[in-house]
């Protein structure tokens, strides 16, 4: 039995690396991932890594609180991120509790930072089992001050139900090619077909080796991620441009349709990645490295899609760690630079062209707000009422001011929170 357990030390070591950089810095655990000393573990050790890392962050608040309740001064971090790990195994993960506390106490005792508190591990893991697992309470998955935000904004059920996606594994969505047999496809991938063509997939794993990857038929995109390119509805020999456009999707939807389209992100290494998917998919755009919000290039467009830098709060089922990465001064000071580039965007869309902006943001200042404010200072612009279920948008998520507020819980199986509005210019 110790063999089995040393087995799987080096797994949650792994993991307990993931969840310092994801708690230490935005995206620290994606780029955590790419490390060499990650890469080199085998694939299924990778997958429980993962798999326990990001388990850890959906239980980040549940477990503190029930922390708390054992601690009577605060561990150094490494202790901290063990005990989480711990907790996170016994009481979310099918790992049985032995298995849990001797994994954690023998990782305790492998560091010289933690070994003076293999009895502290050791005792508060078996406090925590005794008690059992936190009480189920939607409102703890989700730091106290954005919870509040999400009340102010949504009220107290809308809130409460957005958070509970907290803890839910999403699925995985797939735009698909124009052309496409989506029923065959939906069949080869055990999907199912979502409003608006969106394939909605539980299977795990690369999706490199997933059926006609290598023949680009489809892409990666969530279901709400899809919907504001749609709303510009392009049409073949139409010029587009995507503003901040990587890691691509929406460059990928408009290039689909027969758009002429122009890609700009100021990250000449995301970009990259924006150039193989085309690639990948046989289609075509101009790819540029520039900040859209002081790109010198005077073209206007017929379309213009501008997925703008934000908190990034609507992305947590993905991205756990957003949440508790964000501050709450990141709304206010992302708020300025979402301003700029909505007047750079308005400047590059043609007489009688539309334009979109969306953020992956749950916070009004982001969508609600930028959308009044843009108008009062743009009067050339209207806004132009987006339907209900355009796009595949849910019902629920459309406003009565014709925009959509797409909160997680909207649909069934969930969706990224994301805002987005739909402008025309007079010509």
């Amino acid at each position: 039995m110790t063999q089995e357990l040393n087995d799987g030390l080096p797994a949650r070591e792994a993991a307990l690396a993931l969840l310092d950089a994801a708690l230490s810095r935005r995206g620290g655990l994606d780029e955590a991932a790419t490390t060499n000393a990650f890469r080199a573990l085998e694939p299924r050790e990778r997958a429980f890594a993962r798999a326990l890392a990001m388990a850890a962050l959906r239980r980040l608040g549940p477990v503190d609180r029930a922390l708390a309740a054992k601690l009577s001064k605060e561990p150094p971090p490494r202790v901290r991120n063990l005990l989480r790990l711990g907790a996170t195994q016994a009481f979310f993960l099918d790992v049985p509790a032995f298995a849990a506390v001797a994994t954690s106490v023998e990782l305790a005792g492998a560091n010289k930072a933690s070994r003076p508190f293999k009895g502290l591990v050791n005792a508060v893991l078996r406090g925590l089992l005794r008690d059992g697992a936190p009480a189920d309470d939607p409102s703890a998955l989700v730091p106290p001050w954005l919870f509040a935000r999400w009340t102010s904004a949504w009220g107290q059920d809308d809130a409460r139900a957005l958070a509970a996606v907290v803890a839910e594994e999403p699925a995985t969505d797939l735009s698909v090619k124009p052309g496409t047999d989506l029923a065959a496809l939906a069949e080869a991938m055990e999907a199912e077909i979502l409003p608006g063509d969106t394939l909605r997939t539980r299977r795990r794993g690369d999706v490199a080796g997933w059926p006609d990857f290598e023949a680009g038929t489809w892409w990666v995109q969530d279901a709400a991620a899809a919907i504001p390119a749609r709303l510009l509805d392009v049409k073949p020999g139409e010029t587009a441009v995507d503003l901040c456009a990587a890691p691509g999707g929406k460059t990928l939807q408009l290039a689909a349709a027969g758009a002429q389209v122009a890609a700009v992100d100021r990250s000449a290494a995301r970009l990259k990645r924006v150039g193989e998917n085309l690639a990948r998919m046989g289609l075509e755009a101009e790819v540029v490295a520039a900040d859209a919000s002081t790109w010198t290039d005077e073209r206007a467009f017929d379309a213009v899609l501008l997925d703008a830098p934000c908190s990034a709060t609507g992305t947590f089922r993905r991205h756990p760690d957003v949440l508790w990465a964000a501050r709450p001064g990141d709304v206010a000071s992302l708020a300025t630079v979402q301003s700029a580039l909505l007047d750079s965007a308005a400047q590059r869309t043609a007489p009688g062209g539309r334009m979109v902006y969306c953020v992956c943001s749950l916070e009004p200042e982001e969508g609600e707000a930028q959308v009044e404010a843009f108008l009062a200072r743009h009067p050339e612009f209207s806004l132009s009422p987006i339907a209900a279920g355009e796009g595949g948008a849910p019902e629920a998520s459309l406003t009565a001011r014709g925009t959509l507020r797409l909160l997680p819980h909207h649909r069934e199986g969930g969706q990224d929170g994301f805002f987005a509005a739909r402008f025309v210019k007079a010509r």
